[in-house]
């Protein structure tokens, strides 16, 4: 079957843009149509980033938590904020003393986050009492890596 010939100049100039823009418009919808139906879906999401988070320098890290106290991540663990994540580090060498809290108290679930007091080890939760961090959650499924005593990492993979 032989495709019909254009034989204005007008049709020749009009038709192939006119194809273009609908093949993009296809194109743009059908983008929309899959964004749309992944982001109605959250739980189906189970790779939002990297599963080893690289905090910096060890020795510049160390000093941030000596003066300004233990460091706040929020939302490292999940897309919904319930695994906020505090590191500590205690003790003179920088390549040692590091720990991992979540971000809520022992005694409470991971709805009850905290928020950290500047310059201070202290932490306030939700029933506003000031916890210090050894009285935060401690996570079985995180914890920091020193790599060539020079770089500090958060293993967000789990085991140990």
């Amino acid at each position: 079957m032989q495709l019909p010939q254009l034989k204005s100049p007008l049709a020749r100039a009009v038709v192939p843009v006119g194809l273009g823009i609908g093949f993009f418009a296809v194109l743009m919808a059908a983008t929309w149509g899959m964004a749309s139906y992944i982001s109605h879906r959250p739980s189906n999401i189970t790779n939002l980033g990297a599963k080893i988070f690289e905090v910096g320098p060890v020795e510049s890290i160390a000093r941030a938590v000596n003066a300004g106290g233990p460091l706040l991540f929020p939302d490292l663990k999940s897309p919904n904020g319930t695994r906020s994540i505090v590191l500590d580090h205690t003790g003179a060498d920088p390549t040692r003393g590091w720990q991992v809290y979540y971000g809520h108290p022992a005694d409470s679930d991971a709805s009850c986050l905290v928020t950290h007091t500047p310059n201070t080890r202290k932490f306030t939760d939700c029933n506003k009492r000031t916890l210090a961090p050894e009285q935060l959650a401690l996570p079985t499924d995180v914890r920091p890596i020193v790599e060539n005593r020079t770089t500090l990492f958060i293993d967000l993979r789990g085991g140990k």
